[in-house]
């Protein structure tokens, strides 16, 4: 069995892992059942943002006229967007080719699963299997569309976002769709292929659209939608899928009135969520805990309940966002590969954790909603600033009383005037929302254990002391410890920080 000092499991934001590991001269494996680059790159962040982009600009050009433009008939030419959104995926292979010249680095492509507890057996995609095991594990092996129980809809077929920007991405637009589940991943494909000219319809199993999103804001969504021509079913629980007449047909029932309605449409789009890659790794072959749903359970400084096995991304179910995995692979490399003395480790703060969904408009959050704070026993004030009473929101055409007119909403802690949660609906919400997000996570920060059961001797000791750190705002060092929704123009500004860091 050949040993290395680092495992590494899943190519996405473990790579920082894999990189900080790399300039210490560890023995290194890293294991990729897929492409490389994790979710994001290849059927999440990046190409559904390729497609949102060209989408955002045609519903742009689309309501000019409100500013005096008039630009006539817009369509989206699907052949070249798509030969960007490929040009931009296909930069997995480099980062393949970027690991494979080091001699230091051995790459297992197939499916990893655990043998013992720190040693593991990979299925190549060959069809062979190599027996490793390792010093530290960093599993960062991401998730899936948790695909529905639903009758007949093996035999019929569908779309996820794996298969979409897979085997099954479109020639061209659908001529119609169906799309279970209402949340961001949902809410982003129907923007997309409603703007392309598809007739959309959405089946979401809750009352609400985006249900983590703050009441007002999700309320926004669902008009615009409707204003665009979305077909928006809430409330429904789906119940059969078949064929008629080369069409998807999906009954679905209405979960207060029991009353059952049929839909059809060209393709069906399943993206009711997600759930973990867990299942493939074994884990009853070790010490490490899951939670009811299936996520591994990590504690403030992402150690599992094994020792020497550490779960960041996805997989870990705090937050399913790419910026969220790149914050805890950052700390994994700060703690454990930079040469830091314990008492100066970072730890990971998850209320400071911003959401994007990129629709038309976006919505961004960051904190608390309204709801959130009060069942927390906050007594809160809020603030409703609207893009109309702005100069720049007045010149993008908004006006007061305008049924799309977007706007910011704080949470204030009325005692303190603390911002207790930040939401945001419309044009580039996505860079709005980071002052607040910088705000928020400022200033002096005591520890607080996250699993508190799950504690290796050093974090036991850190949390004994209590440890505490603070992030000057004057500071970029602090940059490099706020969030940036990815992928947003934000990281243009928040970024610029890693060249400071590389002189």
């Amino acid at each position: 069995m050949k040993h290395y000092d680092v495992i590494i499991i899943g190519t996405g934001a473990a790579n920082i892992v894999a990189d900080a590991a790399l300039l210490q001269g560890q023995r290194i494996a890293i294991i990729e059942k897929g492409r490389f680059g994790g979710t994001c790159l290849n059927r999440g962040c990046i190409p559904t943002k390729l497609m949102v982009t060209a989408a955002n600009r045609i519903r742009e050009i689309q309501e000019a006229e409100r500013i005096g433009v008039h630009a006539g008939d817009v369509h989206l030419d699907w052949d070249f967007m798509s030969r960007r959104l490929w040009k931009k995926v296909n930069e997995s292979i480099g980062i393949k080719t970027y690991y494979d010249q080091y001699p230091n680095i051995d790459i297992y492509e197939g499916t990893a699963s655990f043998s013992g507890k720190k040693s593991l057996t990979i299925t190549l995609h060959d069809g062979t299997e190599a027996e490793i095991d390792g010093s530290k594990i960093f599993i960062g092996a991401g998730a899936r569309t948790n695909i529905p129980i639903l009758t007949g809809l093996e035999e019929a077929g569908y779309l996820t976002s794996e298969t979409l920007f897979g085997e099954k991405y479109p020639a061209q637009p659908y001529n119609s769709l169906i799309i279970v589940g209402g949340g961001p991943i949902g809410c982003e494909f129907a923007h997309v292929f409603n703007a392309a000219g598809t007739k959309v319809t959405i089946v979401q199993h809750n009352i609400r659209l985006l249900p983590k999103e703050d009441v007002d804001i999700s309320s926004f969504l669902l008009r615009q939608f409707v204003s665009y021509g979305i077909d928006v079913r809430l409330n429904q629980d789906t119940v059969s899928v078949h064929i008629d007449g080369g069409e998807k047909v999906l009954t679905f029932r209405n979960r207060t009135t029991g009353e059952e309605s049929s839909i059809r449409a060209q393709e069906i789009l399943i993206a009711p969520g997600i759930k973990p890659l867990t299942d493939l790794l074994h884990l009853e072959n070790t010490d490490i805990q899951t939670d009811n749903r299936g996520y591994i359970t990590t504690n403030e400084f992402l150690e599992t309940s094994a020792d020497g096995i550490w779960a960041l991304g996805d997989i870990n179910g705090l937050a399913p966002f790419r910026h969220k995995a790149n914050y805890e692979s950052e700390i994994l490399a700060h703690n454990l590969f930079s040469g830091n003395p314990p008492q100066s480790w970072r730890w990971a703060r998850y209320e400071t954790v911003p959401a994007v969904t990129y629709t038309y408009p976006e919505a961004a959050h960051v904190g608390l909603t309204e709801d959130q704070a009060r069942k927390e026993g906050y007594e809160i004030e809020i603030a409703i600033n609207h893009y109309s009473d702005s100069a720049k929101g007045y010149s993008l055409g908004y006006e007061p009383g305008d049924s799309d007119d977007g706007f910011v909403k704080l949470i204030l802690d009325k005692s303190t005037k603390h911002i207790l949660g930040a939401h945001i609906i419309g044009p580039e919400a996505s860079i709005l929302i980071q002052p607040f997000i910088t705000l928020m996570s400022c200033g002096s920060h005591v520890i607080r254990p996250i699993h508190e059961e799950i504690a290796s001797p050093t974090t036991q000791m850190l949390r004994k002391l209590p440890l505490t750190r603070t992030l000057d705002p004057r500071s970029v060092y602090t940059i490099s410890e706020t969030m940036t929704p990815h992928p947003s123009l934000s990281e243009v500004t928040m970024w610029t920080r890693y060249y400071y860091e590389k002189k």
